[in-house]
């Protein structure tokens, strides 16, 4: 049963899974390397830092996460935020595809409210929640 449970996850994920690994190509052009973790795959490294550093700030982002593939700046990094990354893992896990719009429209609500669209998004607060990491990591 839990292989049933682990094909179903991984494909439920798929999508979103699959935009990852199309970024990943993207940064490991720019040099990122690749490792899986936990059943999940990071990449990071390579010239991300210095590519994300010609993003304006609000677009900017130290690591990523889309279905089963996190995108960080630099794997030390990476080791610092995995739990809250694997957070948002579980969140794919329990949306799907779902995940994307769910996330930007509790983005647009908190924004409408006069409230910080990342740090007072429900999906962040989860993840901050249930980790020590810090908002300003």
């Amino acid at each position: 049963m839990r292989r049933l449970e682990l094909i179903f996850r991984y494909a439920w994920t798929s999508p979103a899974t699959a935009l990852g690994l199309a970024f990943s190509v993207l940064a490991m052009l720019a040099g990122a390397r690749p490792r899986m973790v936990n059943g999940v795959l990071e990449v990071a490294g390579g010239h991300l830092r210095s590519l994300m550093a010609v993003l304006p700030r609000c677009a900017g982002f130290a690591a990523i996460t889309f279905g089963h593939v996190i995108i960080g700046l630099d794997h030390s990094l990476l080791r610092c935020i995995r739990a809250h990354e694997l957070v948002h893992v579980q969140q794919y896990e329990r949306w799907g595809v779902l995940f994307f719009p769910l996330y930007l429209a509790s983005s647009f609500w908190q924004l409408v409210r006069g409230r910080h669209p990342y740090l007072d998004n429900v999906f962040e607060r989860e993840a901050y929640g249930k980790t020590p990491v810090r908002a300003d990591a």
